[in-house]
């Protein structure tokens, strides 16, 4: 199993890669909306992986994965998650591939991530009281009994997602497809990696920071690593795939390189090393704070959850792009 899982973290890290993806200039560009890349690709691997991860539960192949309304966790997170995601210009998944690529404002963002993992284990006890209330699990398939009507919404709201990806694709006024077929891929990705014969879950990338911390430290007498022990090793290993197919993808490219201070990084902020590997530390522990009062990031609530019309996961979806854009207007001032 742990081959096959570092074989679906390197699928996914090419992916990602080959729409430059996990790219600061890319990610930093969406929060400031000069680049649309990273929120088409996602429209689309919702819409399309909303329509096959729904029929392949319908066939009894897969199972649903909807992690829980927890309306603080949620909300606050997400608002959190949106701000580091602006700052850092990565999030937990794209971490690794940068990483691996040469960036080292990724491997500073990794260590922030893993302090913010690390405080979050130590801090649940104090911040549970705003993590709540917990609304369960639901998504389109608890609200919507009757299967000819989920159906029908399921296909209409795939649909929706895939139109938004296009019209915002006509606003940027870009001939290059890459983000589509990107997101093409990860929509097959996810529905392979639902189904009962490979891994029977999500596709996920934060759990593995507070794990790793927690693991390094010895922080690992207490319930949040009990529950995240089994699904911390998953993602690390996933990780580990997408690490390398971010140092094979860029060798064989020949683009492989050692940067910290990017163009889009410059061109608000100057060319300070110290300045950006600050604020890329920063940006980690925020990113990784928020995305465990979530309960997941990018991958496992906007991507994974998406799919599933979890509305959990939508609604974090909505308040990370809120947080970003906000973020990113004020942060990316000239």
């Amino acid at each position: 199993m742990t081959v096959v899982i570092l074989i679906l973290g390197i699928l996914f890290g090419l992916t990602l890669q080959y729409a430059s993806l996990n790219k600061y200039n890319v990610i930093s560009g969406m929060a400031t909306l000069e680049n649309l890349t990273v929120a088409k690709a996602i429209a689309v691997a919702v819409g399309l992986g909303a329509i096959l991860i729904n029929l392949e539960i319908g066939f009894g192949i897969a199972s649903y994965h909807v992690k829980p309304l927890i309306l603080g966790g949620i909300i606050f997170g997400g608002i959190l998650f949106g701000a580091g995601m602006a700052i850092l210009g990565y999030c937990p998944g794209t971490l690794a591939i940068s990483f691996g690529e040469g960036s080292l404002d990724a491997l500073v963002g990794i260590v922030g991530a893993l302090l913010g993992g690390l405080v979050y284990t130590l801090m649940l006890p104090s911040v549970k009281g705003i993590l709540g209330p917990d609304l369960g699990a639901i998504s389109l398939q608890t609200a919507v009994e009757s299967k000819i009507p989920f159906y029908i919404l399921v296909f209409i709201a795939g649909a929706a997602f895939i139109a938004l990806a296009f019209w915002m694709n006509k606003k940027e006024k870009t001939s290059n497809n890459r983000w589509l077929y990107a997101g093409i891929a990860l929509a097959i990705l996810n529905t392979i990696v639902f189904s009962h014969g490979v891994t029977d879950r999500v596709i996920g990338a934060s759990t593995t920071y507070p794990y790793v911390a927690d693991l390094v430290t010895g922080t690992t007498q207490n319930e949040y690593f009990t529950k995240i022990q089994e699904p911390g090793r998953w993602e690390l290993i996933f990780l580990a795939g997408a690490f390398l197919a971010g140092l094979i993808g860029s060798l064989v490219k020949k683009d492989f390189s050692i940067k910290l201070v990017h163009e889009n990084w410059e061109k608000y902020k100057g060319t300070s090393a110290v300045k950006r590997a600050a604020w890329a530390f920063a940006g980690g522990f925020i990113l990784l704070f928020g995305a465990r009062m979530a309960g997941g990031c990018t991958s496992g609530h906007v991507l994974s959850g998406g799919m599933q019309l979890a509305f959990s996961s939508l609604l974090f979806a909505v308040v990370v792009f809120a947080s970003l854009l906000i973020t990113g207007k004020f942060f990316y001032r000239k």
